[in-house]
């Protein structure tokens, strides 16, 4: 079945979500996935496409970037179609663009090229009203990658570890937000800020959270994801938490910032 024949939610507008923050290791691709399939559980169709070269939201979804022939490098540089890239997953309505090391290269690649900050944008328009969500797992980093997650969404959801220098770098993010706002995407803004690997038995993650709280008012969400084993080796089976484990706290965190999002939209 193709992912055409997978009915959507029509009642509602296709909303497009880059998943961003600059620095690395705070579960971007944790979520990408986990939210895609509790998404998937509440009857939503989503799209992930993972636009970072570390393709790790392709191998959540126990997708072989090995045995790939093309990727979303493809469609960036050679104009390949989404709908040519489109891979399903084991949740019934969940779709994959993947990415691999391959994107690593359009970095350099796009500087030269027509149109470079809204090639995304470009790629996705024949297939956004086939989805009710799309998400952009976006890549480490502030460079051309990101400025065309950025052009080609309707607003962005900053996933932020409860660590010490949580909110560093949060500045430079907004900054180039709100560049990209003001010159080729006028409609961006911020659909959430999400807290993971949040450990409830330490004062500094509790004192992280009032923080970011403090700064992003009613934007944060009310679900923390905690820190849990679960969902750690999950990607290693190739399956997000709600399917690995579904009764572990972590799938039922991600299950409750499900319903967080469909609310907002």
């Amino acid at each position: 079945m193709g992912f055409r024949d997978v009915p959507r939610d029509s009642s509602s507008q296709t909303r497009i979500i880059s998943i961003i923050n600059q620095k690395g290791g705070v579960g971007k691709s944790t979520t990408a996935v986990n939210l895609s399939a509790a998404l998937n559980t509440k009857g939503k169709k989503v799209l992930l496409v993972d636009f970072d070269p570390q393709g790790n939201s392709t191998s959540g979804f126990g997708i072989e970037k090995e045995e790939l022939e093309q990727c979303v490098y493809d469609a960036l540089i050679h104009n390949v179609a989404a709908e040519d890239l489109i891979h399903e997953t084991d949740c019934e309505k969940v779709f994959v663009i993947p990415a691999t090391i391959q994107l690593a290269g359009a970095e350099i690649e796009l500087v030269s090229a027509m149109a470079r900050e809204t090639r995304l944008k470009e790629l996705l328009a024949p297939v956004k009203d086939e989805f009710d969500y799309i998400f952009i797992d976006c890549p480490p980093s502030l460079g051309l990658l990101t400025i065309n997650a950025l052009a080609a969404a309707d607003s962005v959801l900053i996933p932020i570890q409860c660590e010490y220098y949580a909110l560093e770098g949060v500045t430079k993010l907004l900054e180039s937000m709100r560049m990209v706002k003001e010159r080729i995407n006028p409609t961006l803004d911020v659909f959430g800020v999400l807290m993971t690997m949040f450990d409830s038995r330490t004062s500094l993650a509790n004192q992280v959270v009032d923080e970011v709280r403090a700064y992003f008012g009613d934007k944060v969400f009310e679900t923390l994801i905690p820190r849990t084993v679960k969902i750690s080796e999950a990607p290693s089976f190739g399956m997000p938490v709600t399917e690995y484990a579904p009764n572990n706290k972590g799938a039922i965190a991600y299950m409750n910032l499900a319903d967080e999002v469909i609310d907002r939209a």
